[in-house]
């Protein structure tokens, strides 16, 4: 692609996002919303094969469907009170379709079955900014009308998610598919406590990039879309495929790993609410989830390909990709889980 358009299709993603972060107006935060999904659609489509055309058409509909639901659900609820401010969402109609369009938006089960499909046909820098930086417009709206929000919504949403996201990638081969899946597993947690704790919300959010970014740039650097080429990764990069085994367990939320550090801090909040059911149900639903990712860590490290050497390849062409990301999030994928007391701090 033309470094030039590149560079106007960033910074229009760039701008819708903050755009729908500072706006207080219904109709600024949707047109926010709409630069988002235009700037990505030429991005999805760069490759012109039939598989990521498919993907952006898709994308394009959903999306769309979700910013009409907002306008009406907006419209709807200034109709109902003269206002258009988007902490005045008082309408229980209005609210209702509001979270609806958001979760068709960002993936939340039920309304998730385009975006394994969507990842599925898309390159895996472009999945990367679809499974973060598209996410980050629509938690900011679900944050500020959080409370204006049916709680038992909420928490079906958060609930279905994280056992759709566990039970869909069980039985997937293909790794867009399984973090398609796990990026929906992880909205649930989100969603679940976003009611009691906001701030626990971008916790989540935050080392939800992080691990992602990580796992989507180590798949890049080892070129692997298949379960089944991850079993030759130890032999090229022995170092990336045993950090890769541990990303993956941190997104499983294992401790002493940074995964385990929101959702510790989520079922501590859930408990505190005297929600134990809840919280329980949560802490199973993460069992699911973490199944998948122990069977890719299998057939990552604890597998060998058929070949005729036992040995680390000799030789290897060198690869003109930067680590420097990759590092960099790896760090923080392993690490973070230290600073757990400062931000209990800044959270309560």
């Amino acid at each position: 692609m033309n470094p030039y358009v590149l560079a106007i299709l960033l910074s229009s993603l760039g701008l819708g996002t903050t755009l729908t972060f500072a706006s207080s107006h219904w109709l600024l935060a949707w047109m926010g919303l709409e630069i988002n999904t235009l700037a990505i659609a030429p991005l999805m489509a760069q490759h012109h094969h039939p598989r990521a055309v498919e993907a952006t058409t898709k994308y394009f509909l959903t999306q769309a469907t979700a910013a009409a639901m907002i306008l009406f659900a907006s419209t709807t609820n200034a109709w109902m009170t003269g206002e258009w401010s988007i902490s005045n969402l008082s309408d229980p109609l209005a609210s209702t379709m509001f979270v609806a369009a958001l979760a068709l938006k960002i993936g939340l089960a039920p309304v998730h079955f385009w975006m394994p499909e969507v990842l599925q046909g898309l390159d895996l820098l472009t999945g990367l900014i679809l499974s973060t930086w598209q996410k980050l417009a629509p938690f900011a709206l679900i944050i500020q009308t959080a409370h204006n929000i049916n709680p038992l919504l909420l928490t079906l949403l958060g609930i279905t998610s994280t056992l759709v996201g566990g039970w869909g990638g069980l039985n997937q081969t293909q790794l867009r598919k399984i973090l398609a899946y796990s990026s929906i597993a992880h909205m649930g947690w989100m969603i679940i406590v976003i009611q009691y704790s906001p701030q626990l919300t971008l916790l989540a959010l935050a080392t939800y990039i992080i691990m992602t970014s990580a796992t989507f740039l180590t798949l890049k650097m080892s070129l692997t879309t298949k379960i089944s080429t991850l079993a030759t990764t130890w032999s090229k990069n022995p170092m990336l495929a045993s950090t890769t085994a541990l990303v993956l367990l941190s997104l499983g939320g294992l401790p002493p790993l940074t995964g385990f550090m929101p959702k510790w801090m989520i079922l501590q909040e859930l408990t505190k609410q005297n929600l134990p059911i809840i919280a329980t149900t949560m802490a199973l639903t993460a069992l699911i989830s973490l199944y998948f990712y122990l069977r890719l860590c299998y057939a990552m490290t604890l597998t060998v390909s058929p070949n005729t050497t036992n040995s680390t390849t000799p030789w290897r062409t060198q690869t003109t990709q930067t680590s420097l990301p990759l590092a960099l999030f790896i760090a923080a994928t392993l690490g973070l889980l230290p600073v757990t007391p400062a931000i209990l701090m800044l959270t309560t």
